[in-house]
Parts: C-alpha cells; structure tokens; sequence
C-alpha cells in the first residue's frame, strides 16, 4: 500500500445515467484494490464485462465497460469494504508509520462506508423528542402494518385495504368523495376478466364472464376474437372506444351478440363477421326497450335481426337503433323477421343506418322489412347495392304501416329502389331519392301504400284521405279506356276515376261493384262510339244506380255516379235512356219525378197524372214533360196535389200526342209548353 494513500472526505458511491455510448466512468475516492469497487448496472450487481482501473490511488479512478451500457440505464460505482481487522501489532515490537497510516486508512472508509448507508436509512431527526426505537416482538407484529402509536412509538395495528379508503373527488360543485374502488367499479372493462384484444386469444369467455358480472362493460381500444355468441342480457350495457374496439367473429357460422331480453345498449364497437353481427329477440323476456348505437358491422352474413321469435308474450317492440353501418353483407343488411310462432317485430325505431355492400356480392336486400305488422319507422337510412341485390329496401308480405322518411337508395343496375310485396298494407314512403337504376317504387301490393314526393313517373299517392278545404290549381283524372272485343260483361273495379267504354263490338254489361264496398268512390262513365250497341251499367249484387240498371245508347252520353256505402247514386249525367217513362193500365198514375218525360196510354181507359204538390221536395225546381201516346178516344188528365193542375187548373189531353211540360217554383205548377 502507498504510504501517500488517504481518505478525503466525502461517500465513497457515484451513480451515472447511460448514454448508450459512453464506456468510461470515473470514481472519484479511493479504493485500496479493484476488488473493493462494486459496480452495478440498474440493480444488477456486474462481476465481468469492465475493467478498474486507478487502485491504491488518492484521486480515484475509472471503470472501463467491454460494452457501452444501454442508455437509460442507471451505472452505480461504490467502495464496499468487508468490516473486519486484518493486522496485529506486537507487545514491544516495531510500529511502522505506514502500519499505523494503513489500519487508520482502512478504518477511516468503513466509517465513511457505515456513514453512506445511514445516509440511505430511515431515521430520527437529531432534533426529535426520544422515542422508542424497539419495534413489538414477533407475535404482536405478525400480519399486521408497522405505524406509530399517539406518543411516537412503534406499534402495530390490523391490516386495512388501502385501496378502499382512497377517495375520488369529481371536480365542480356538489361533488362528493367516493371510495377510489366504487369510482373504479362503475364500469368494468373486458380486460378486468382477462381478455387481451391481441386478435389472437379466444375471448369469448372473458367477455362474457364481464358481461354476466357486471352492469356496464366497457371494450378498450383491440381486436377481440371470439369463437361463440355473446349474450348481453337485461339492462346490460356493453361499449367501446369506437372503431378502435373490435369484436371480431371467428367465422360467420355463429351470431356475434345476442340481445334476449330489453333495456340493454350496445354502442361504439366494431363488429366483424359473424352469421348476423346482432340479433335482437324475446327468448328470456320481453325484447323492447334496446338501444344500439354508433356500430359498425363488416362482412356479416347479416347484419341486424329483429326476430318475433316463438312467444308473442316476448315481443320485439320498441327497440332503437341509430348511427349504424352495415357494410358488406352477403345476404341482408337489416332484416325484421320471425322464426315462430311469436308476433312480428313492431314499432322498432331506425334512423341513420347505412347498409353498403361496397361491390361485394350480395343476395338479399338492403332492408328487408319480411314480417311486421305495424309502425316501424326507418329515417334517413340509406341502401348503396351491388347488382345482384333484391331491392334496396323491400316491404315483405306480413306487414303493416311500414314508415319510410327520407329513404337513400343507389345500385350501379337496375335494383328495385323500394319493392312492395303482395300483401303488404299502407306502406308510407316520404322523400324517396331514387338512385339505382331499377323502379323507384316496384309495387305488387295492389296499390296499398302512399307516397309523397316519392315514386316515378307517380311522386304523389294518397289514399283515403278526408280534406275539408282544398284549393286545387291542376286536377288530374285517372282514365281508363275499355272495348270489349264483341262486347260482354265488364267488371269495374274503380282503379280509374273515368272510364270511356266502347261498345262497337257488342252490347255491354259495365258491373259496379257492390255499393257496400265502395263506400264515397266516385266514378264518372261515358259511352264513346257511335253503334247502336247498348251500354248498360249494373251493380254486383245489387240493384244498380238509383235503384234500377242504367242504360247509355248514344255516342258521348255519360253518367256519373256515387256511393254512400248503401247505393249508387246518380249524381250528374245527359240523355239518358231511361228519362223517359211510361205508363199503362191503371187509372190514376202519380209520376215520382224521376224522369222528365212520362208517355201514358189511355187505350184501356182514362188516367190522371196527379202530380205531387209543388212544394215536395222531390217536385221544387222540376220540369216534367206527360204526353198522350194512344189513338184512343179516352182523356189523359195532368192535375196536382192541392193546386187542382198546372196553372191551377186539370189539363186535359184528348188526342195523341197531345201533351203538356211544367215546372214546379216551390209554390204552383207553371205550364212551360202545351200541345195544343
């Protein structure tokens, strides 16, 4: 050992943070040989891989690594002696300066050694009050905490969870502080139950067992694989962070989620795959009250289903759905159905969903309403098809005041925009833009629906519809022509407003139908050609207009009719056949005024025509023509209820062709025409 060799003051430790090129790091004491550094990288205790140099020197030295240590990382250099005494001095022998400087040296860095690690210690204040430094013995302070009693001492006391008395306090006024693990257990996430959203790990289980335990259950940023159904059961709400959360089906040989009950949401996922991305039903309750929210579903086979299910005491009503894309699937996009014997899903509630097939094949339809029979609603929902698609949006054949608002339908081929099956009843269809080149409105219904704004060449199409006031600056009639071959029987079925019919080919039979059955319909008819051909009109199982058949025999006579639900009546007309009568036998003859000329025979005997008085209802603003028609020497005598005649007077017609016309004012009979 130098004799030049002392211990300065100070610690005997440096600590150093890599660079990751740096390999020499200098140690600023010293050490009696290298063997008395102890170098550390981070925590790790080094025994190779460095060289010391600078032993036995007053200064220090340096370290020197074979490799530069990763940056970051923490170097730290001390002097680490073993405390123990190595020379002995001899009674009456020789004592050395160098001896004496050397054990004085070595004494002096265990001091400073012991100094180093108090300084690392916890310990008293030199100015606190003195206190106990024994802790309790071993039975006392098994399995509990170390803490300090009122006077400072060491104790002990039963373990708490610390975690339970931490608190959470929400900014703003009126907040309270909450345990940190209730704050914590308001929402579960998937990962709490061992998921890991790598897109490789089945999940399923984890999901499902944080689905079963908890209320709300959130979906952090991942791809979650599952390999079967996912069940959100009632009241359950299952979220994510958007299309950063992504449920991702094995295959599409299972549902991804099962919604069997109500009042649960699902909301701010990414569902991938899957035979349908969500099925809603009534397996383990009522399915109403759900809400499904801010979804996208890509290449499911489809991707929602309403099902009515086996139970008509489990509906599916009232559920919601807004803010969806269905993007790619194979078969529908939106589907509302049932598999049993349940009721049709009804008032089910969509707005923005979005089904786009991207080009991709598809069989289906964008919305297949196949089952529902009353109220549900799709709002500014949107259809974009490849080619081979059904219809953008089909109306099926059980269903029932169907709502369709601002609907988007687009295909580069001729896909039906809007297709409506036989069967179907009052569709509703408000604002339809019709983009695909197929119809705009494919209707098998038989016209049971109607439109606003919507259709082509058609926007507009009402049905039973009552208006009190109506101010009309273009009226349009819908017109249909009919010539029957060689004549025959024609069945009318009020689809036309005006009918012109034919009968050059033959006499024909125009049949209403049964007053009963159209109850307020009007219709106007009208013989067109020229032929002598008869055009006589008749009701089905009924007596006809006015009570009788009715008989058009010239060109451009016409007669327009109308239904109270009991009979038709004639309302406007022109020279009709039978406005003319006659009468025969009977000698007194009391005219009803239905028609306005009256030929009466008195070859039997004389006859009064006894008109009814001028004040009947039936008889205020009438002209009535009767005339003589037989070469017989007996009277035909016009009188009147209570005013004797026709200018208060009996008229008297004594030969043939002799006749007289009156009108009535409401107060007499007032002679317009007299022969002779």
């Amino acid at each position: 050992m130098s004799s030049s060799l002392h211990i300065p003051r100070g610690v005997p430790r440096v600590q150093y943070v890599a660079d990751g090129a740096q390999r020499v790091f200098t140690y600023p004491f010293p050490i009696f040989a290298a063997a008395d550094l102890q170098v550390f990288l981070g925590a790790a205790l080094q025994s190779t891989g460095y060289a010391v140099a600078g032993a036995g020197s007053t200064a220090g030295g340096s370290v020197t690594f074979a490799a530069a240590p990763e940056a970051g990382l923490a170097v730290l250099l001390r002097r680490r002696l073993p405390i123990e005494r190595t020379s002995d001095f001899l009674d009456s022998g020789p004592l050395p300066a160098s001896a004496l400087n050397g054990e004085f040296d070595r004494l002096t860095a265990s001091l400073q050694q012991v100094a180093g690690d108090q300084d690392l210690m916890l310990r008293y204040a030199d100015t606190d009050l003195p206190a106990s430094p024994l802790l309790p013995g071993r039975d006392a302070r098994q399995g509990k905490l170390l803490c300090f009693d009122s006077a400072g001492n060491p104790t002990v006391r039963p373990p708490v969870d610390e975690e339970a008395l931490s608190t959470y306090v929400p900014p703003g006024a009126g907040a309270v502080s909450r345990p940190v693990r209730d704050k914590l257990s308001d929402a579960v996430s998937v990962k709490d139950f061992g998921a890991v959203g790598d897109g490789m790990v089945d999940d399923t289980v984890a999901i499902q067992a944080a689905l079963t335990s908890a209320k709300a259950v959130t979906v952090p940023p991942g791809t979650y694989r599952i390999t079967n159904t996912l069940t959100l059961a009632h009241g359950r709400t299952l979220s994510g962070a958007g299309q950063s959360s992504v449920i991702e089906g094995a295959s599409n040989a299972f549902d991804l989620i099962h919604i069997p009950d109500g009042y649960a949401t699902l909301s701010g996922l990414r569902l991938e795959k899957g035979k349908a991305g969500v099925r809603l039903f009534g397996r383990d309750g009522a399915c109403v009250q759900n809400t499904l929210a801010d979804l996208t579903l890509w290449d499911p086979q489809v991707g929602l289903v309403l099902d009515g299910y086996n139970d008509p005491n489990l509906p599916c009503y009232w559920n919601s759905v807004s803010r969806v894309l269905v993007a790619r699937p194979s078969l529908h996009g939106v589907w509302l159905t049932r598999t049993g014997a349940g009721d049709t899903p009804n008032a089910n509630r969509f707005q923005n969903v979005r089904v786009y097939s991207l080009s991709a094949p598809i069989t289906g339809c964008g919305f297949f309403v196949e089952e529902g029979r009353y109220n549900n609603a799709f709002v500014d929902c949107e259809a974009n098809l490849s080619t081979m698609a059904e219809a953008c949006f089909r109306v099926g054949p059980v269903t029932d005041k169907t709502l369709i608002l601002n609907f988007y339908g687009e295909s580069l081929g001729g896909v039906p925009n809007i297709q409506l099956d036989a069967g179907s009843v009052e569709t509703a269809i408000l604002n339809l833009f019709s983009a695909s080149a197929g119809p705009a409105i494919l209707d098998r219904s038989g016209g049971r629906y109607t439109a606003l704004n919507a259709g082509y060449p058609e926007k507009n199409r009402l049905q039973h519809s009552r208006v009190t006031q109506l101010t009309v600056e273009a009226l349009r009639y819908d017109t249909d022509y009919i010539e029957p071959e060689r004549g025959g029987l024609v069945e009318l079925d009020l689809t036309s407003s005006v009918c012109l019919v034919s009968a050059y080919g033959g006499p024909v039979e125009a049949r209403l139908p049964h007053a009963g059955a159209a109850n307020g319909h009007s219709v106007t008819i009208k013989k067109t050609d020229a032929s002598a051909n008869i055009l006589t009109i008749t009701e089905s199982g009924g007596p006809g207009p006015d009570g009788r058949s009715l008989a058009l025999g010239n060109r451009y006579d016409f007669v327009t009719l109308v239904s109270n639900g009991a009979n038709w009546w004639i309302v406007a007309g022109n020279r009709h056949r039978e406005n003319v009568g006659f009468h025969e036998g009977t000698p007194l003859f009391e005219p009803d005024l239905n028609q306005s000329l009256y030929l009466v025979s008195a070859w039997s005997g004389a006859v009064e025509v006894r008109l009814p008085a001028p004040g009947a209802p039936h008889a205020v603003g009438r002209t009535v023509t009767v005339k003589k028609s037989d070469t017989g020497g007996h009277r035909v005598t016009v009188t009147a209820q209570g005013v004797g005649g026709p200018d208060s007077e009996a008229i008297a017609l004594t030969g043939q062709g002799h006749a007289v016309t009156a009108m009535s004012n409401g107060a007499g009979w007032h002679i317009l025409g007299r022969n002779p």
